[in-house]
């Protein structure tokens, strides 16, 4: 996939979710920030409509082995990290654990909502500690095909995926 192909598809992505989910001026949304070498969906796009939008944006940082909720503004100010993953240079943790929704980074969604992501834990771990309202999105480039089939019993399953065409909700009518 080209870089315009995947910006192209990002727009799509993103365009889907704001139709889908509508977000108001302060509510609290957790982003992750893509690694474009990876062709992860550019989040950017997300990132500069919440913050027009007064939407309060908080990004991850991973500090040790624990990732951390950092809340960013228009002004803050970045680094890059040993990964490449852009990160804020502060290491100031919000505490904030009642979003509105968490859009989360993975490489592929089964049909249940079982992602695969880079191995780590790191967004099961976020699931654990946010509010049971907080609305798990994963965004990604597919729709659902083959199930995930190695899933561990503290893998947290998504409430849904937007993609290019459309969003798929995994919640089975209790929305």
């Amino acid at each position: 996939m080209s870089p315009d192909e995947a910006f192209l598809l990002s727009e799509k992505i993103f365009e889907n979710f704001i139709q889908y989910f509508k977000l108001e001026k302060l509510d609290k949304v957790h982003v992750f920030i893509s690694i474009p070498a990876r062709k992860e969906i550019d989040t950017q796009i997300f990132i500069q409509y919440f913050l027009a939008q007064n939407i309060r944006v908080y990004v991850p940082k991973i500090v040790g082995d624990e990732l951390i909720n950092i809340e960013i503004f228009e002004d803050s100010v970045f680094e890059t990290n040993k990964w490449g993953i852009s990160e804020p240079v502060s290491n100031e943790d919000s505490g904030e654990r009642a979003f509105d929704c968490v859009i989360t980074p993975l490489l592929y969604c089964d049909r249940k909502g079982n992602r695969v992501g880079y191995g780590k834990g790191f967004y099961d771990g976020l699931f654990q500690n946010i509010s049971i309202e907080t609305k798990k999105i994963g965004v990604n480039y597919f729709n659902p095909d083959e199930y995930v089939d190695d899933v561990w019993e503290n893998d947290i399953p998504l409430d849904y995926l937007v993609t290019p065409t459309e969003v798929l909700s995994f919640l089975s009518g209790l929305e």
